[in-house]
């Protein structure tokens, strides 16, 4: 067995994403035909662990399937990403999270999100090493997050995302929150932490060190397939960069580039590249604006 530790440690949500693909979005009450139906493995959690494994070599999950033939399914998908599971619970008479999905020929989407063993999991009984980083979002339950949190000895992110007000305990122990634009806003608290990413879609990324701008870089042009899983790719990719001691400006440019690549790829749970590609792609950039 390999004592190297994983890229990332991920606590969160594993779903099944059941997608369906329409020319656009339904207004309310509105029934729209002709959509394309398919199932992926899904989940914010699931989807950066796998990211975190592509691009880093390993990464390990913390979360909870249901004992259901989709969790099953899930538990594969995460094994055959290089995703280590055996932290991975398995809850008798919860049934594996589920994610309702519409998506339109832009790339843009709706979700709805169906817990299910998500909300019910703790880890009690589960180690988190010293050197161990640490990924949490808010799709599982906060119980769980701050559990995460308190374990958690080394660098911890907190992906607060879908925005909610967060504990003054939980903000004050994060050395990294990761958030859109929206979220940035929903979340007031965030101009007072330490250290926020921000993401802008096509106007590219942002650092903010208590509420003040420190580093910034711009997205890479990319035709729009699947919006689903981008933020999540970046968000591991944006945690292997900084741990890898690139410069705020530089971890950005390269979480864009792997966000790029993810809206360019249909699955939640895209193919990447080694992380070292990225950053050879993305010196040359960096090295023109300094």
């Amino acid at each position: 067995m390999s004592t190297r530790l994983p890229a990332a440690t991920v606590v969160g949500s594993i779903n099944l994403d059941i997608i369906a693909t329409t020319d656009r979005l339904p207004t309310a009450g509105e029934t729209i035909g002709g959509g394309v139906l398919h199932q992926q493995p899904g989940g914010k959690g699931a989807n950066q662990a796998v990211a975190a494994a592509r691009l880093g070599g390993s990464a390990r999950m913390i979360g909870a399937v249901g004992d259901d033939a989709q969790g099953r399914l899930m538990l594969e998908a995460l094994s055959g990403a290089g995703v280590e599971t055996a932290d991975v619970a398995v809850l008798d008479g919860d049934a594996t999270g589920t994610a309702l999905i519409v998506v339109d020929r832009d790339g843009e989407n709706q979700i709805v999100v169906c817990p299910g063993a998500n909300a019910e999991f703790s880890l009690q009984g589960v180690e988190v090493g010293p050197d161990e980083t640490v990924l949490c979002q808010l799709e599982v339950g906060l119980p769980a997050v701050m559990e995460a949190s308190r374990k958690a000895q080394g660098f911890f992110v907190l992906n607060a995302a879908p925005a909610m007000d967060l504990p003054v305990e939980l903000l004050e122990r994060c050395d990294l929150v990761i958030v859109n634009e929206t979220e940035y806003e929903l979340i007031p608290a965030l101009a007072e932490a330490k250290l926020v990413a921000v993401t802008y879609g096509k106007d590219g990324s942002a650092m903010f060190e208590h509420g003040r701008k420190v580093a910034e870089a711009p997205a890479s042009a990319v035709t729009v397939a699947n919006t689903i899983g981008a933020g999540d790719a970046f968000c591991a990719a944006l945690v292997l960069a900084l741990r890898a001691r690139l410069s705020y400006e530089h971890a950005l440019a390269v979480a864009n580039a792997v966000g790029a690549d993810a809206v360019g790829d249909p699955s939640s749970q895209p193919a990447l590249a080694p992380l070292e590609e990225y950053v050879e792609r993305t010196a040359s950039l960096v090295a023109a604006k300094s």
